[in-house]
C-alpha cells in the first residue's frame, strides 16, 4: 500500500532521512518545521545524502532528481492537512510531542494515521492527546533511515488491527522489515540495546578502559560493525541521555540510567557526530552526512 501523501513533523537528521525513504519509495512528502534555518538545513542534508548515493553507483542522477521533486517543505502545519500518514520525529520530549499530536489531529481527516518515530515515550500517552486512538501508533526508525532496513511498529492498548495491518504494508513499500512491539518505554532494540550503551560510557567515566580499546573491543571480539562509543555518538547523545531517562523512569533498574558524564558532555554541546564532537571528533563532511 503507497499511502498517497506522507506528512513528516520535524525536520532532523531523523526526519529527512524518513522523507528520504519516503520519497525513493514513489511516494509525495512534505516535511514540516516551524522554523526557516531547519528546513534549509534539511533541504541540504537531503541533497548530500542523494549525491553520495549517486557517487557511489547506487542511484542515477535522474532517479535523484526525482526523489528530490517528491520532497517539499514547509513552516505552516495546515500543509499537511491531506496526508494520509503523519509520522512525528520532534525531540524526545513528551509535552512537545503531545502538543504536535492535539494540533494535527485537529488538522488531518480521520482516516489519517498519526505515528511516532519516538524511541522510548510511550503511544499511549501521545494518543490521549488524539480524539482517534485506534490510529495512534509507533513507526521507530533507525539510523541512517535510507540504510536501515528495520521499524518498530509499537502497538499501543488502543491501535486498531486495521490500523497495524496499514502500517506493515506501508512499511513494506519503503522497503523495510517491520516487527511489532508492545507499548514501553524501549520497545524492542532500545530495551536491549540502551544498557551496553551505558555500559560503555561508564567504563570512560571509571577510566576503566580507552574509549578506543572499548569500541575495538566490541568490533574484533563480539563482530560488531561499530563500537558502542561510536554508535552512541551517530545516534546523538542527547537522544542517548533522553532515552536513558525514559527508561530508567519506567523501569527503575540501575543499568538504564545515564552516568554523570553523559550528562554533562550533553550540556557542553557534544552531543556526537551531529556537533562535531562527542566520544569522538568528527570532520565537516561526517557532520553534515
Amino acid at each position: 500500500m503507497n499511502e498517497a501523501l506522507v506528512g513528516i513533523v520535524g525536520a532532523g537528521m531523523m526526519g529527512t532521512g524518513i522523507a528520504e525513504t519516503a520519497a525513493r519509495a514513489d511516494t509525495t512528502v512534505v516535511l514540516y518545521e516551524p522554523a526557516i534555518d531547519p528546513l534549509e538545513r534539511s533541504r541540504e542534508r537531503l541533497g548530500v545524502s542523494l549525491t553520495r548515493t549517486v557517487d557511489r553507483g547506487h542511484l542515477s542522477a535522474l532517479d535523484a532528481d526525482q526523489i528530490r521533486a517528491r520532497v517539499s517543505w514547509t513552516s505552516d502545519l495546515d500543509d499537511l492537512a491531506a496526508a494520509s500518514v503523519v509520522i512525528e520525529a520532534v525531540k524526545e520530549d513528551v509535552a512537545v510531542k503531545r502538543d504536535v499530536f492535539a494540533r494535527l489531529d485537529r488538522i488531518v481527516g480521520p482516516e489519517t494515521l498519526l505515528l511516532s518515530n519516538t524511541s522510548s515515550i510511550p503511544i499511549a500517552e501521545l494518543a490521549a492527546a488524539t480524539e482517534r486512538p485506534d490510529r495512534v501508533a509507533g513507526l521507530h526508525f533507525f539510523s541512517p533511515v535510507p540504510v536501515m532496513k528495520l521499524v518498530e511498529i509499537v502497538v499501543a492498548l488502543e491501535t486498531s488491527d486495521e490500523t497495524v495491518a496499514r502500517l506493515e504494508r506501508f512499511a513494506s513499500t519503503l522497503g523495510k522489515r517491520a516487527v511489532r512491539t508492545k507499548d514501553r518505554s524501549g520497545f524492542i532494540v532500545n530495551f536491549l540495546l540502551v544498557p551496553y550503551l551505558m555500559s560503555a560510557v561508564r567504563m570512560v567515566e571509571e577510566g576503566f578502559a580507552t574509549r578506543e580499546d572499548i569500541d575495538e573491543g566490541m568490533k574484533l571480539g563480539c563482530g560488531h560493525p561499530m563500537g558502542p562509543l561510536a554508535l552512541a555518538d551517530m545516534i546523538g547523545l542527547d537522544v542517548l541521555y533522553g532515552v536513558g531517562v525514559s527508561l530508567h523512569g519506567e523501569f527503575q533498574k540501575p543499568e538504564y540510567a545515564p552516568p554523570p558524564l553523559l550528562k554533562r558532555m550533553v550540556a557542553a554541546g557534544r552531543l556526537g557526530r551531529k556537533s562535531g564532537r562527542g566520544f569522538f571528533d568528527y570532520a565537516p563532511a561526517a557532520v553534515a552526512a
